[in-house]
C-alpha cells in the first residue's frame, strides 16, 4: 500500500504536459558536475547542435575485476526526471568506490526542445536498436560495441499515465535479484505502482519480468540490444511522470543509490 502524501498532478491528458527543462543548461550543468570529480567524456553525436556525451569513472578501488555498470537516461524527451536523477547523482559522487561507471545521461536532447518522447523527426530511439536507422542510434551502437561488457545495466524512464513507481527487471542467469529492494528503498519516497498488470503486462510488487524472445520482436528498445549484446542483468526504472518532478528525481536517485550499493557491497 501507498501511504505517502504525494498526489498526482493531473496534468497529463493523452501525453505528458508537466514540468519541462532548458536542456542546454541541464547538460552544461552535468558536465561541470563530472568534470569537477575526474569523469571522462567521448562525443557518440551531435544532434541539433546539442553534443551526446558518454562519461566514464574509473573503479577508485581496484577489485581484481570492478563491477561494470552502464546508466543511461533522457532518451525520451518528454521524460525529464531521468537526466536531472544523473545531475543529482554526479553532485552528490557517492559512487561505489569498486564500481566502474559507463553514464550517458542524455541521449536526446533535441526530444526535450520539443517536450516529445521522440527525435526532431519524431522517431522513437528506443524502438530503433534492433537495426538502426537512426543517426543518433547509430552512433550509439558503434559506441556500445566498443566497451566491455556491463554487469548491470540501467536505463532511466519516466511513465506519464503511471500511478506509481514501477521497473522492469531482465535477469535471464537468474542472478540474485535487486528488484525487491530497489521498490522496498524507492517506496519510502515514492509511491509505487502495485497494479497486477503494468503496461500490458503481469507485474508482481512494482516489478515486470518480461519473458521475452528479442529474437521475436523487431523493434528493440534500448534495454533488448543491451541484454541481448552487453550484459546479462538488467533494470528498466519507470518514474510516474503525473506526480512532482522533485518526488520523481527523488525516486529514480535512490533506486540507481540502492542498486549500485547492492551490486558492489552486498552481492
Amino acid at each position: 500500500m501507498n501511504f505517502l502524501r504525494v498526489q498526482r498532478l493531473g496534468k497529463n491528458h493523452g501525453r505528458y504536459l508537466g514540468e519541462t527543462i532548458e536542456v542546454g543548461s541541464v547538460l552544461h550543468q552535468i558536465a561541470n558536475a563530472a568534470e569537477n570529480h575526474g569523469w571522462t567524456k567521448e562525443l557518440i553525436c551531435e544532434t541539433g547542435g546539442y553534443p551526446v556525451l558518454a562519461w566514464h569513472r574509473q573503479a577508485v578501488v581496484q577489485p581484481e575485476r570492478p563491477r561494470r555498470v552502464y546508466i543511461s537516461a533522457g532518451i525520451h524527451g518528454d521524460e525529464p526526471a531521468g537526466p536531472l536523477a544523473v545531475l543529482s547523482l554526479l553532485r552528490q559522487n557517492r559512487w561505489p568506490k569498486t564500481a566502474e561507471i559507463f553514464l550517458l545521461p542524455c541521449l536526446n536532447p533535441v526530444g526535450f526542445t520539443l517536450n516529445l518522447r521522440g527525435n526532431a523527426a519524431g522517431t522513437d530511439l528506443n524502438r530503433d536498436f534492433r537495426n538502426p536507422q537512426t543517426a543518433e542510434c547509430r552512433a550509439h551502437v558503434a559506441w556500445l560495441e566498443r566497451q566491455p561488457n556491463f554487469d548491470c545495466y540501467f536505463c532511466v524512464h519516466e511513465d506519464w499515465e503511471s500511478q506509481g513507481f514501477y521497473l522492469y527487471e531482465q535477469n535471464p542467469d537468474a542472478h540474485p535479484s535487486l528488484a525487491g529492494e530497489i521498490i522496498d528503498s524507492v517506496m519510502q519516497v515514492c509511491p509505487i505502482d502495485w497494479s497486477e498488470n503494468i503496461e500490458g503486462r503481469r507485474a508482481q510488487g512494482g516489478v515486470i519480468r518480461p519473458m521475452i524472445n528479442p529474437q521475436d520482436r523487431p523493434d528493440w528498445p534500448e534495454a533488448l540490444y543491451l541484454i541481448s549484446h552487453k550484459s546479462r542483468m538488467g533494470y528498466t526504472l519507470e518514474a510516474p511522470s503525473d506526480f512532482p518532478l522533485t518526488t520523481r528525481i527523488d525516486a529514480l536517485n535512490t533506486a540507481m543509490s540502492t542498486a549500485l550499493s547492492l551490486l558492489t557491497v552486498h552481492r
